[in-house]
């Protein structure tokens, strides 16, 4: 994704009073804003034109966000914040698991807001482009197309922003011990280091992903307590075949 000058913001809420509050506070810092009230249209405009970041709220008359999340991550890997009332860990996880990257309960500060969606766009923009691939043992990381292979295969399922900076993350220290608070604050921004629940589902969501199986995992290794590590193994042979 190319840096913008102006942020898309897409909003998908259905408050009148938020979107209004919404719609005069974004556009003063820097965001373009876009706007529906309902879940379809949302899919929609983003296959239409993708925003840089989606503000969603699950409570949509006509699609929930939990299915609207869903179904934008099967083409779409944009970040996702959303903006809910259900306040509830379950609602959390969740709609975590099915691809956000993000979660604000209602009500919420506009400094919160703005802040997670900066963490949220550092992760898509911010990739480096004098480093186009990372390779540590079995794991390869292409950040020109944000695409991930393990021992040559490469991965079907999409990474989530979240995921792919928390896997860079750990790639770039490879065999070494880094603790939540250390992950939390790499990833998601100093405010966040207590988070300890939102890393354990986003370690699972990863694990998922890249790991034949997820229980037993032998890329992403858990220290009890502690934190995690990556083990990448010993690289492909490409003399072979």
């Amino acid at each position: 994704m190319s840096v913008l000058r102006e942020p898309a913001v897409l909003v998908v809420e259905d408050e009148p009073q938020l979107r209004a509050l919404l719609r005069a506070a974004l556009p003063l810092h820097g965001y373009r804003l876009h706007e529906t009230g309902r879940g379809l249209e949302a899919i929609s405009l983003v296959e239409r034109a993708p925003p840089d970041v989606v503000l969603l709220d699950l409570g949509l008359p006509d699609l929930d966000g939990l299915e609207v999340t869903k179904r934008l991550r099967l083409f779409a890997s944009m970040p996702i914040i959303v903006l809910s009332a259900r306040g509830r860990e379950s609602a959390k996880v969740e709609v975590l698991d099915a691809g956000a990257d993000d979660y604000l309960t209602k009500p919420f500060g506009m400094s919160e807001l703005l802040a997670r969606m900066r963490v949220a766009l550092r992760r898509v923009l911010a990739a480096p482009t004098d480093e186009p691939m990372l390779e540590v043992g079995a794991l390869r990381i292409d950040f020109g197309t944000r695409e991930v292979w393990v021992n040559g295969a490469l991965l079907r399922a999409r990474l989530t922003p979240t995921e792919f900076e928390l896997l860079t993350c750990l790639a770039r220290h490879e065999g070494e011990l880094l603790t939540h608070r250390r992950l939390l604050e790499a990833v998601w921004g100093p405010d966040r280091v207590e988070d300890t629940h939102s890393l354990r589902v986003f370690m699972a969501q990863l694990r998922r992903k890249l790991e034949p199986d997820p229980h037993r995992p032998v890329l992403l290794r858990t220290e009890p307590g502690v934190g995690y590590r990556l083990t990448a193994g010993p690289a492909p042979d490409r003399s072979l075949g």
